[in-house]
Formats: structure tokens, C-alpha cells, sequence
């Protein structure tokens, strides 16, 4: 079967054969399985779950995600964007849901809140497709950078070895395996050709991994312990309950969701080089909302895009939409053969850090190509970008700046990325939007 390059009328459409299909999706998972997995186990350790339970939490949450990635890359009229855009538990809603498992509330509150504030989310998507008029590149380009760059810190902490109590976090070995990684993406990249350079990320895993095992940094012996198929199960922590307050919590979390998804379906459209209009906004956001809806009924949590994978889709040039749904595919595997994922999950967080850093390091890279073509002379485009993109930052260098400040506020500007495109978004209509009926300039003496 041959690669269907010339048929497509749009790059996302693209087709390739059905082995290579699905590498690509594995890198796809892999990039964003640590993602994934961790809301759930910090969710389910804050609410005091035993190990069985926090698992259940973890397949409930690979299975969703691979469903609502299906449904936000394949599509189905008036649900999902047709774009190369995975859908994973979100980290936005993570501290709010803690709130309210500590709080007494239990999950079924949680769960409760998630289903009712999605629905009201879904019920607004119409507002938020109707504002792309006001994202010119002065303003995408600011977010697109700013997702990458948010992303940095957690590259970093991958690369440390991704847990702070541990007692290697830090190690040079733990830096040095994320390094040889690294080094790894760029040898391939730099010598190879085709095909090659487009497995460079998984190739580069598998290298990494190889040699944690050698050295005795990953382990997996416990890979055959515990269960090898686990179907889902709907309300496993009991029928949701719909509490005001949480409901009104998660929300202002729904809000920042909205935001962060428009921002994704708009960096992503830019980097695979295809239209992303208000119709397009409206259904990838109706299937995120969609989806986190359901989610509860399966024992997970809200979606929403993953930044780290529109820095794989720029980094190996790979635009399909059908690659990134062969990924949804591997996770509802994953979701319901728990061993599977068990073997993913022995990955080393080195590894993952040495791929994150060019991964992340290339969305902030494409927001960056998108500002150089911004026109700077006789406007205030400058100011505009140096505001947003340092209200951007101020939550990625000083992560407790907001913390006296009321609830809502830490919701909304906690996140670099919703920060950013808040500040831009107003700044560019203040500065760049006509308001008011230009005065008719007399002509210019000859």
C-alpha cells in the first residue's frame, strides 16, 4: 500500500499504511502516557483510594482518553475538529478536584461537578467558536509559544526523574539518561532519512529504555502482576452528586478548558498548515465537552488537548489525523488490557524528559515562526506580545505568585497558556481592533 500524498485536498487528511499508521500512534501514546496517568493518581491518592482502586482510576482515564481522541480526530457531525489533536485527562482541574475530595465531598462530588459544569461548557461552545476572528497571529502566536514553554518545567522534572521524594531525584545518571535521549532524536534526525527521521522519537524511547535496563534503572519484573483485562466499569465509586459549590468550582475549570483547547485546535491547525474556522472551533470543543461529560460514568475526569503531543506532530512533520486516531485506538487497548500498560508505564521518566525537551522546545519554536510574521512598524503589535507572553511566564517562574489571590483568579491565571491568551486576546482588541469609524486622511502633497 502506498502513501496517499496527492490525494488529499487538506495535510490532515492524509493516509499512510497501516503499520506505519500505528508506530507513529505509539509515539503518540508514549509522548503523553506520564500525562495521562498521573491526574489519576494524584486524585486517587488525595481521596485515600487503595492501589486497586487508583488502578481503576488509571485504566478508566487511558480508555476515555482514547475514545475522546477518536472522536475529536475522526469526527462525527457537529462533535470533533478532523484534526491530528489528542485528547487526555486535563492537569487544569487537578488542585479544584483535591479541593473537593479533601473537603469531604468524596469522588462521587467530583464527579458529580465534572458532569454538570461539562454540560453547561458544552451548552457555551457556540461563544468561543465565534471569537476566532480575534486570534490574528499577533495573538496565536503568543499561545502557541507559551504552550510550549509551560511545558518545559515538566520536561524537566521527567528528566530529573520525575519524583521529588525520590532518592536519585536529580542524579546525573537520571539527567544523563534523558540526555542520551536527546542525543539520540537529534543523531536520527541528523542522519537519517524518511522514515527514519519520523520513528526518531519512539526509536530514540527504545534506545533509552535499553539502557536504563542495563543499568538497572527500569524494571519490569512486575509487568505480569495484577490483571491482563479489565472492562469498564460505570460508577464504580458510587452515583455522582451534584453539589452547588463544586459545581460552581470545576466551572471556572471548564472555562480555562475552553481556552486552552481553542488555543491547541489553533496551534495545531498552524503548524499542519490547514484552516481552522469558527465551525471547526465549535465541534473539537463540543467533543471535549462531550467527553468529560461521559468521563464520570467511567470513573475519569475532564478532557482536554495535549500540548505535548502538537510538539510531536511538529517536530516529525507527521499531519495525519488517522495517525493520531490509531493512538486513541492503542489507548482504549490500553484502557482495557491493563497489562499493556503496565509496559509502558516501566518507560523511565528520564527518557521521557530527554524526548519532551526538543518536543516542547519545537511548539515554542513554531509559536515563535508564527511572530516573525507579525507586522511590528507603527502599531502597538510589540507591546502586545511582550505583555502576553510575560504574563505567560509569570506562572511558569514564580508558580505561587497568585496564591493570595481569590479562587477565580488563581483558576484563570494559574495556567500560563490561558494567562496568555487572555492578555493577548484583550490587548489585541484594544490596540488592534477599530472600535470607532477611521477618519478619512486627506492626501499627502505630491
Amino acid at each position: 500500500m502506498k502513501e496517499n500524498n496527492s490525494a488529499c485536498a487538506r495535510p490532515e487528511d492524509q493516509r499512510y499504511p497501516v503499520v506505519k499508521t500505528f508506530t507513529w500512534g505509539l509515539q503518540h501514546v508514549l509522548t503523553m502516557y506520564g500525562g495521562i496517568i498521573a491526574p489519576p493518581l494524584i486524585i486517587g491518592s488525595a481521596a485515600g483510594l487503595g492501589a486497586t482502586d487508583i488502578g481503576l482510576l488509571v485504566t478508566a482515564a487511558l480508555f476515555i482518553s482514547g475514545l475522546s481522541t477518536l472522536l475529536q480526530s475522526l469526527g462525527v457531525p457537529f462533535f470533533g475538529s478532523r484534526l491530528p489533536l489528542v485528547q487526555g485527562v486535563s492537569f487544569a482541574g487537578v488542585a479544584t478536584m483535591v479541593a473537593i475530595v479533601t473537603g469531604g465531598g468524596g469522588l462521587p462530588v467530583v464527579f458529580g461537578a465534572v458532569i454538570a459544569s461539562s454540560v453547561l461548557g458544552l451548552l457555551i461552545t457556540p461563544f468561543f467558536a465565534q471569537i476566532i476572528r480575534f486570534f490574528p497571529p499577533v495573538v496565536t502566536g503568543c499561545v502557541i509559544a507559551v504552550i510550549g514553554l509551560s511545558l518545559m518545567p515538566v520536561a524537566a522534572r521527567w528528566a530529573m526523574g520525575g519524583n521529588m521524594k525520590a532518592a536519585d531525584w536529580g542524579a546525573p545518571s537520571n539527567i544523563g539518561l534523558a540526555a542520551l535521549t536527546l542525543g539520540t532524536i537529534l543523531l536520527l534526525n541528523r542522519i537519517g532519512r524518511g522514515s527514519i527521521t519520523r520513528i526518531a522519537v519512539l526509536a530514540a524511547m527504545m534506545v533509552g529504555t535499553l539502557v536504563a535496563v542495563a543499568t538497572g534503572k527500569a524494571d519490569f519484573s512486575g509487568v505480569l502482576e495484577g490483571s491482563w483485562v479489565a472492562m469498564p466499569t460505570m460508577f464504580a465509586f458510587g452515583t455522582p452528586v451534584f453539589d452547588g459549590a463544586a459545581i460552581l468550582s470545576m466551572f471556572l475549570i471548564v472555562l480555562v478548558l475552553l481556552t486552552e483547547t481553542t488555543a491547541g485546535l489553533m496551534a495545531v491547525g498552524e503548524i499542519v498548515g490547514t484552516d481552522v474556522n469558527g465551525r471547526r472551533i465549535a465541534n473539537g470543543l463540543r467533543a471535549d465537552m462531550l467527553t468529560s461529560a461521559i468521563a464520570p460514568v467511567f470513573n475519569s475526569f475532564p478532557q482536554s488537548a495535549f500540548a505535548q503531543n502538537i510538539g510531536l506532530v511538529a517536530i516529525t512533520g507527521i499531519k495525519s489525523r488517522f495517525v493520531v486516531s490509531a493512538g486513541g485506538a492503542i489507548l482504549v487497548v490500553l484502557g482495557l488490557l491493563p497489562v499493556l500498560g503496565r509496559v509502558i508505564a516501566c518507560i523511565p521518566m528520564p527518557v521521557l524528559g530527554g524526548a519532551g525537551v526538543v518536543l516542547f522546545g519545537s511548539v515554542a519554536a513554531s509559536g515563535i515562526r508564527t511572530l516573525a510574521k507579525v507586522d511590528y512598524k507603527e502599531n502597538m503589535n510589540l507591546v502586545v506580545v511582550a505583555t502576553a507572553l510575560a504574563f505567560g511566564m509569570i506562572p511558569i517562574v514564580m508558580p505561587t505568585f497568585y496564591d493570595r489571590f481569590p479562587d477565580w483568579v488563581r483558576t484563570l491565571l494559574h495556567s500560563g497558556i490561558s494567562a496568555t491568551c487572555l492578555v493577548a486576546f484583550v490587548l489585541n482588541i484594544l490596540f488592534n481592533t477599530r472600535l470607532l469609524p477611521s477618519r478619512r486622511r486627506l492626501p499627502e502633497a505630491s
